[in-house]
């Protein structure tokens, strides 16, 4: 019997640095309708979906500052932002989410949950592990600084796949079970180590919100010089594609992704670009504008096993005995030089 999943991404277009939390939740919920009479079952938001991309700004103000967190443990029951979940939950559709969370504790995280809707509740919860950028602004007051690394703590949860029921029928005794997700958020996208991480733990799903930069060239250092808007935002693409795709390929898994697009207060440029794509790497659906837009497929996640069973057999074909190099140094350590 094929284990057939609907998913969809909901990508969001401009969201305003003063933009009220409730006019763009009330886009959220319009964009969950939508993704809801195609079929979906489950869909997918951008990260920090409920604001603008602060971390391009220096907010020294921290009533301001604050202002750009959900607060407390469980963003499901917090009031501006639970409508968003009641209606997933009277929708029946489960929802993946991207935020900015200051805990109880009072510690900051960039996080995104998965929601299920049958229970009503956060059945798993991810925080940003690859926090890019800087925590100092740079000099130059017209420059897109990324300011993650100021406001943000490095995640603290690690790469977990889950398994979510009642997306898919399960005879008894079947071998596969419920389907297994993983999830990560823009920056953690491009590190190999995220996805084999969730792929030895046999993810189907992946699940990546993003907001992804096309034209600031102080981010890119001297690879941007030189590089005009329009190429900027064509290898911008090309970067986003080839992670999403080659890692698919290399983990046996369908993966889906969805931006925060557009160009926000007139002048901070975002990549569209959300995709749905297979587990041989193949792209299977993709935006066609930076706007407000549902991406949908229905997928077969048996479709996984030809990988995970042949090429990408894990069991059969990895050497850890010559992988220690990555887990024991960060940095680049060169050979000696010759002579």
């Amino acid at each position: 019997m094929p284990r057939t999943l609907r998913i969809a991404a909901a990508q969001m277009g401009s969201t305003h640095y003063h933009d009220p939390r409730a006019q763009t939740i009330a886009r959220m919920i319009k964009l969950l309708d939508d993704a809801a009479a195609k079929g979906a079952q489950v869909v997918l938001f951008p990260e920090t979906a409920f604001t603008t991309f602060f971390p391009r700004h220096l907010i020294n103000d921290q009533a301001e500052l604050d202002s750009f967190f959900e607060h407390g443990d469980d963003v499901s029951k917090q009031e501006q932002t639970r409508p968003l979940f009641d209606h997933a939950r009277t929708l029946g559709v489960d929802i993946s989410v991207g935020f900015a969370e200051k805990t109880s504790a009072g510690e900051t995280f960039n996080t995104c949950v998965y929601f299920h809707a049958k229970t009503g509740s956060v059945l798993s919860k991810y925080r940003k592990i690859h926090l890019p950028g800087d925590v100092e602004p740079f000099p130059d007051p017209n420059a897109i600084s990324q300011l993650e690394k100021r406001y943000f703590k490095p995640g603290d949860l690690g790469f977990h796949a889950f398994r979510v029921p009642d997306l898919v029928e399960v005879p008894e005794g079947s071998e596969r079970g419920e389907p297994i997700f993983g999830m990560m958020i823009c920056n953690d996208r491009r590190w190999a180590e995220s996805w084999r991480v969730l792929g030895l733990q046999g993810v189907e799903v992946v699940m990546c919100g993003y907001n992804t930069p096309g034209y600031a060239p102080d981010l890119y250092g001297s690879t941007g010089e030189g590089l005009s808007p329009e190429a900027a935002r064509d290898r911008a693409m090309f970067q986003h594609r080839l992670v999403m795709q080659a890692y698919s390929y290399t983990n046996a898994c369908f993966s889906v992704s969805a931006a925060r697009s557009g160009l926000d207060d007139g002048k901070y440029d975002l990549i569209g670009g959300s995709c749905i794509t297979g587990p041989e790497g193949e792209i299977l659906a993709e935006a066609k504008t930076v706007e407000d837009e549902v991406v949908y497929a229905e997928i077969d996640l048996d479709k996984c096993r030809a990988g995970k069973e042949r090429t990408f057999d894990f069991a059969r074909h990895r050497r850890i005995e010559h992988y220690g190099r990555i887990t024991e140094q960060t940095g680049v350590v060169e050979p000696p030089k010759l002579g």
